[in-house]
């Protein structure tokens, strides 16, 4: 039963930020007294095999929207096919100055610059254990703001570590445009030296723990071709496991004008699609086929998820689609997406 068209009204009658921690607490109350599944749609089964991970659906929970892994068990419950927490960092932080979250309703989208606001990666990790979810489980980590971006390598590093053992794969969020000079990351010899020592890392983990965890880059939309081209020979060359394509946007592009159009941070939902699709399909190109690729950004409705597989990528995720559709949309993308 899709009660959020009654209850939808009623958040966006709220502050972004107040809705969302709102929205948190009352999935963890109705999953604890067993009404959500009451009101979660069935999910189509639709298995598939990516990264060396069996997925039951190939729609996922993006990043972001539960950051520090409060939500699991129920958005397993709403019928996930995979979950992703975080982005977490190593040390607690605050993220930015409020008011830093921006519906425009207008547009299908939302402006945000949260900054990377967790409680840390033990607190998340204390959060995993609680949950009862053994299904695919994503941890997507990041840098502290104060820590210096010629010593981010340590901070993903101990993201790593912390994160390699409850993870199924861990992303390494390199896009995000909240973080001061986070996306140089995505540079050159800064992205060859960050993915030669999370590769040596995942190695020595790998035999420590006997299994082999993936490892995901999320990267920016705001790429040019030739950006594109030397990303995609440097993760050939390291053997990265899986690319999501992709972060918020910059661009102002059908939102300028718009109530919060001008606003400072990463702009997601329907206007990010095409800029999305169109970095997936390029990277579809450059990599031909030889690494997995998880499509997100402006998917708002079945079609929209379709349009992502089309392109290249394998998976999909959904975060601001889930704000203006409700949960109704992991079952209208899932069932677009059967084999």
């Amino acid at each position: 039963m899709d009660i959020y068209p009654l209850v939808r009204p009623l958040l966006f009658g709220l502050d972004a930020e107040t809705a969302h921690n709102i929205t948190l607490k009352a999935l963890k109350a109705a999953q604890a007294a067993g009404l959500l599944g009451l009101m979660a749609e069935t999910v189509v089964a639709s298995p598939r095999t990516v990264m060396g991970l069996n997925f039951p659906n190939p729609v996922g929970l993006a990043a972001g929207l539960d950051k520090n892994g409060e939500c699991i068990d129920a958005w397993a419950t709403l019928g996930f096919g995979f979950i992703e927490i975080g982005t977490v960092t190593p040390r607690p932080q605050p993220g930015n100055a409020k008011p830093r979250m921006f519906r425009l309703p207008e547009a299908q989208a939302i402006i945000n610059r949260m900054g990377f606001n967790n409680q840390g990666i033990d607190v998340l990790l204390e959060n995993v254990t609680r949950a009862r979810y053994r299904g695919i489980l994503g941890i997507n980590i990041g840098k502290n703001f104060d820590t210096p971006i010629e010593r981010a390598v340590d901070d993903y590093l101990i993201g790593l570590r912390k994160a390699y053992a409850p993870a199924s794969y861990v992303t390494v969020n390199i896009s995000s445009p909240n973080t001061k000079n986070l996306r140089d990351l995505q540079q050159g010899e800064e992205l060859n030296r960050l993915l030669g020592a999370l590769k040596e890392e995942q190695a020595r983990l790998a035999d420590r723990h006997g299994k082999y965890a993936p490892i995901a880059v999320k990267i920016a939309p705001d790429l040019e071709a030739d950006q594109i081209g030397e990303m995609a020979a440097l993760f050939r060359r390291h053997r990265i496991d899986g690319i999501i394509a992709t972060n918020t946007t910059l661009s102002r592009q059908d939102v300028e004008g718009l109530p919060h159009g001008n606003e400072a941070g990463g702009l997601s939902g329907a206007p990010v699609r095409e800029k999305s699709t169109a970095v997936l399909a390029a990277l579809h190109r450059e990599l031909a086929g030889e690494i997995p690729l998880i499509g997100v950004g402006g998917i708002l409705k079945g079609e929209d998820a379709k349009e992502k597989l089309a392109v290249g990528a394998s998976l999909v995720q959904i975060y601001s689609g889930l704000i203006y559709r409700g949960p109704a949309l992991i079952a209208e993308c899932a069932t677009a997406l059967q084999n």
